[in-house]
């Protein structure tokens, strides 16, 4: 048969294979991805291994369950709350701060993190409470030290207003309103939050 007329064959070239950090970061990305579309439930270790191109194995291999892949894959990825600026007021140093960590909370990572907090059972949940208080909750009330002290020395504040009651207040609020309301924070939200809740709570005595 003649078959020097036949178009040639495309070369094949094998996808390359990664090892090391880079196969890990794709597999924690893919994690992500599946938390933020089909939620815990839906994750499986397959789908992971599927997301990232890799075999189930390699996936097994550094997670050897679902919730330690998970842990991880927030811990990598949920975004830093960052310092708030200094605006001249507490109310607009407090509503910067809490729209840092609303946007936080509905970036990926925390679209992430809430289908883990709404679909895990308690006994799960607890994996998870080191990721979620020391990327979430103690970063958000750092900032909040910072903003009540500089209300401090401007007179905005009462000094025994600087306490891990008053300090516990909006990650408590914004957490609550999360898991157990599912609702979002829109920018009216936020602003009634403080206007109603924390700036009677921080004004000196007699203010």
């Amino acid at each position: 048969m003649d078959t020097s007329r036949w178009p040639a064959e495309p070369a094949r070239t094998a996808s390359p294979r990664r090892r090391g950090a880079v196969l890990e970061r794709a597999i924690l990305d893919a994690a992500l991805e599946q938390l933020s579309t089909v939620g815990w439930k839906g994750l499986t270790m397959e789908g992971v291994a599927t997301g990232a191109q890799t075999g189930k194995a390699a996936v097994y291999r550094r997670w050897p369950s679902k919730e330690d892949l998970v842990a991880d894959a927030l811990e990598a990825a949920l975004p830093p709350v960052g310092g708030v600026p200094d605006l001249g007021s507490v109310r607009e140093d407090l509503l910067a701060l809490c729209r840092r960590a609303r946007d936080a909370m509905f970036s990926r990572p925390g679209f992430a993190l809430r289908a883990v907090i709404h679909e895990c059972d308690p006994a799960q949940v607890e994996r998870f409470h080191g990721v979620i208080f020391d990327g979430v909750v103690e970063p958000t009330i750092q900032r909040l030290r910072d903003v009540i002290s500089r209300g401090i020395e401007r007179g905005e504040v009462r000094p025994d207003a600087a306490n891990g009651y008053v300090f516990d207040v909006i990650p408590a609020m914004m957490m609550y309103r999360s898991k157990m309301c599912t609702s979002e924070w829109s920018d009216r939200d936020l602003e009634e939050m403080v206007d109603h809740l924390m700036i009677p709570l921080l004004r000196p005595h007699g203010a």
